[in-house]
């Protein structure tokens, strides 16, 4: 560091170190000469402002708080990237806390938050959270909160999703059209938002293409790796086993695949395998997988973007009480095609 600082700044243009900072802030009490010549004298004395002392004076922390219930998933990791190159460019920090599907961890961390210091906060649910006041006392303290993909719909504030009913709608006819009659659909949860609307997808194609629900079929799978494959194995080897498989998340696929190679099971053949993923390694897996993809990074930029105006600009508004829509798109692949 070159230890110049406002005050030395003061000293040598013979001002006083509060007119020195306005001029430094742009403030409409300087004039433009004055602007001028201070600014001049900090480039010659190369002055550099200190963030951390500035953030102090203004009561802010510069940093961002993002909540997420699984870090393995694809998708999250994916929109951290997005919201990176947003808050980046604003000199502000993200901090990534895990959740692991637990509500207790959730509450936990969103206490710690409170007790801190973060400027925003931008957050997913766990599959677990069915109880918000945790989530309430965030937005009753003032503290600006975005959700998405897993949404908080009782707390007014902006929300980012997919469009989960007709991507599911669309993923069900697809493997219907294949020649899929029994068609599972794996899920973590039926109380997360997103799973909620892809499951109703998914029993309204059935109906529309004429095959009956059935409740059997609908599989709540656990956030363990060895309880799934557990549980899948056993539904695999029943007698009212399925001829498809459609997974809310990517693990639930990942454990499909597993499974079906300790059974010797042929994808496609004996079973067509489907899910909402946004893994890169999707065209690498063998047979390729079938998944409905989120605009990942649009997610984090348009969301971050929202955050980043609300908290730099002056007097901008508190979010809208909404819910933004973003598209997603099916990538049809080999596990869920007739060869």
């Amino acid at each position: 560091m070159n230890g110049v600082n406002i005050k030395k700044l003061a000293e040598v243009l013979n001002l006083a170190p509060s007119t020195v900072s306005r001029a430094l802030n742009d403030s409409y009490e300087i004039s433009d000469k004055t602007k001028k010549r201070v600014l001049d004298m900090a480039r010659q004395m190369n002055y550099q402002p200190n963030p951390f002392a500035r953030s102090l004076r203004e009561h802010k922390s510069k940093t961002i708080a993002m909540i997420i219930p699984d870090l393995v998933n694809n998708f999250f990791a994916q929109v951290i990237e997005g919201v990176e190159e947003i808050t980046q460019q604003f000199g502000y920090h993200l901090l990534v806390y895990h959740t692991h599907e637990n509500l207790e961890k959730e509450k936990e961390i969103v206490t710690h938050l409170l007790n801190g210091r973060v400027d925003g906060i931008m957050m997913s649910v766990s599959h677990q959270t069915k109880e918000t006041e945790h989530l309430l006392n965030v937005h009753q303290r003032g503290i600006p909160i975005i959700f998405f993909d897993r949404i908080c719909e009782t707390i007014p504030t902006t929300k980012f999703v997919t469009n989960g009913y007709e991507s599911g709608y669309e993923l069900t006819s697809h493997m219907i059209k294949e020649g899929c009659q029994r068609i599972a659909f794996l899920l973590l949860s039926r109380e997360i938002s997103i799973s909620q609307q892809r499951l109703r997808g998914y029993l309204d194609a059935l109906k529309d293409h004429g095959i009956g629900e059935d409740d059997t079929l609908v599989l709540k799978c656990e956030n363990s790796d060895e309880e799934n494959h557990c549980i899948i194995k056993n539904f695999l080897c029943s007698e009212a086993k399925p001829d498809g498989v459609l997974a809310a998340v990517e693990k639930l696929a990942i454990s499909t695949y597993y499974v079906a190679h300790d059974l010797e099971m042929d994808i496609p053949h004996e079973l067509k395998v489907a899910c909402f993923s946004n893994m890169k390694i999707a065209d690498l897996l063998n047979p390729s997988l079938t998944t409905v993809s989120q605009p990942t990074h649009e997610f984090g930029r348009k969301a971050a973007s929202l955050l980043m105006n609300k908290l730099t600009k002056k007097n901008a508004p508190d979010f809208e009480d909404e819910v933004i829509v973003l598209p997603s798109t099916l990538h049809i692949r080999k596990s869920s095609q007739m060869q």
